[in-house]
């Protein structure tokens, strides 16, 4: 099955633009994720959207390859670091055991119910063991879509922990925070981080 929603694509494509131009700040979490991986580190950056977080990764010292799975959005990326930023569907992520920590800010939200623990998968492979993985969802009780038209998945706690533990990452730490996100509106956000056992 794809892991990608046409309409959340088409959103990307249309407003890429618009959303690289916004003042953004780190993103929640990742001066947290940076400290517990080591200078100069490789990290792949799903959903990089604009590049701002793959720009302070950069700026820190860190080996950033960034990825997103719009083309818009990679090219507007792209100009914010002088650098390529590949188009990477999540579903094709091949890598194994390739880096130290992978970042997927407000990405795998979009990511359809029955894809998710695939794609986690995924995740698992490309990290070295002894890595870390972070991403960050919104929070509910089932998929859906927002008033753009794109869609989320919208997870539970309880769902979200057994996703992620049918993809091989045992006892993941789930936190919760109240924010908001490019529609402004108030949202509880999941942020989760797990780590790659050693062998």
């Amino acid at each position: 099955m794809t892991v990608s929603d046409e309409k959340t694509l088409e959103f990307y494509a249309s407003e890429a633009r618009t959303y690289a131009g916004r003042t953004r700040v780190a993103a929640y979490g990742l001066n947290n994720f940076l400290a517990r991986i080591s200078p100069g580190a490789k990290v792949l950056e799903l959903g990089c959207g604009a590049g701002h977080d793959s720009l302070l990764m950069l700026q820190r010292g860190f080996d950033v390859t960034a990825t997103d799975g719009s083309p818009e959005m990679a090219a507007q990326a792209e100009r914010l670091l002088g650098r390529l930023v590949l188009v990477l569907p999540f579903d094709q992520l091949d890598d194994v055991e390739r880096f130290d920590g992978i970042w997927a800010s407000a990405c795998l939200l979009h990511v359809p119910r029955a894809g998710l623990c695939s794609v986690l998968s995924r995740i698992h492979r490309a990290l070295k063991p002894g890595g870390i993985f972070h991403a960050s969802f919104k929070g509910g009780k089932g998929e859906g879509r927002d008033r753009f038209g794109r869609y989320f998945n919208y997870p539970s706690v309880d769902w979200l922990q057994q996703q992620y533990e049918r993809a091989g990452w045992p006892s993941p730490v789930i936190q919760q925070r109240q924010g908001s996100g490019y529609d402004g509106e108030e949202t509880l956000w999941l942020g989760i981080t797990a780590l790659k056992k050693q062998p």
